[in-house]
């Protein structure tokens, strides 16, 4: 049987195995989420017909998708669809997931001259990290970008204050003045303080959403002093000013190290791209590295090509590592 029908068959059976797990857990309903969807859900100048039943509840997908997030296995996947701001469920990354990954091995089965299931099972894993990558990379532009507005809006919120706001009409200064991400994560945090939650549970649902340093200052910050009082616009405008210096000696340092990071990811991209151009142009001088044939290290079971492969991948991570913690300096 062909390796790429062995491949084929085996995705789809991990596909149908994990629509029907999912299928089996989207059974009951929390009273609590249906009377969340209450306040959440809105249709503003939306005429619904007379003919639209409104009170079957969620589609199938809503259901999939909250019984997954329900589940252990599944939360770190929507914290971090959360920390990116992406708009997809649970479900539909997980099947964005599995796309990738078939996708990847049928074009590394396909494209070398001769049909490699090597290179199929590569284009696997790679395609299945293709969306993680995708997220994390959104997540770390998403936290990069709210870092630098940081400050602004301390500014905002120490002059709303000392103009006589409260602090949640403050928080609604910036969600409508600054633009996003932080106006968006501020009138998040307004509208589950109206829903019902407190500031302090609002607060560390941004941070959840927004891991930053600086944030956390602030969080503690206001905390603080709704627990014991005090001025908070000075406590603010404090931070705002470390937050600043922060930021300007952040971007000298990621000035002067640009050219480290830029030679690691050379150095460490550089062997695997000629690698697999040189198997484009020559697969079977390439793959002499990964038969099973003489000579061997051990006898009839680890030849010496695996060895080399490994050796070299093991140090090119290792040189990677490296520069990473070079190049990376805490302020």
């Amino acid at each position: 049987m062909p390796p790429i029908v062995i491949i084929a068959g085996a995705l789809a059976i991990l596909l149908m195995l994990g629509a029907g797990i999912a299928l089996v857990m989207t059974g009951g309903q929390r009273a609590v989420d249906e009377r969340m969807e209450q306040f959440v859900t809105t249709t503003v100048g939306v005429d619904l017909p007379e003919s639209v039943d409104t009170a079957d509840g969620p589609d199938m997908a809503d259901r999939l998708d909250k019984a997954l997030s329900r589940r252990n296995m599944f939360e770190s996947i929507k914290e971090r669809i959360s920390r990116a701001d992406a708009k997809l469920r649970v479900s539909e990354y997980i099947i964005l997931v599995v796309i990738c990954g078939a996708l990847g091995g049928f074009l590394g089965y396909v494209l070398p001259q001769q049909n490699s299931w090597v290179l199929g099972i590569v284009g696997i894993f790679l395609g299945l990290r293709v969306p993680r990558f995708y997220v994390r990379t959104m997540a770390k532009r998403r936290m990069q970008a709210f870092d630098g507005q940081l400050s602004d809006t301390l500014n905002l919120w120490v002059n709303a204050l000392r103009s006589g706001y409260s602090v949640l009409q403050s928080m609604e200064a910036i969600a409508t003045e600054l633009p996003a991400p932080v106006s968006v994560e501020f009138e998040r945090v307004v509208q589950e303080v109206r829903l019902g939650l407190s500031v302090e549970q609002a607060l560390a649902n941004m941070y959840r959403r927004v891991p930053s340093e600086d944030l956390d200052l602030v969080i503690t910050a206001v905390n603080i002093q709704r627990e014991v009082g005090g001025n908070l616009a000075e406590v603010l405008d404090t931070i705002s000013f470390t937050i600043r210096e922060r930021v300007r000696i952040k971007g000298e340092i990621r000035t002067l190290t640009a050219q480290g990071r830029v030679s690691g990811w050379i150095i460490s991209l550089l062997p695997i791209a000629l690698g697999f151009v040189l198997f484009l142009i020559n697969p079977e001088y390439v793959s002499e590295l990964w038969v099973r044939e003489e000579p061997w290290i051990f006898p009839q079971i680890v030849p010496c090509g695996w060895v080399v492969i490994g050796f070299s991948l093991g140090m090119i991570g290792a040189g990677a590592y490296a520069i990473s913690k070079i190049v990376n300096i805490e302020v």
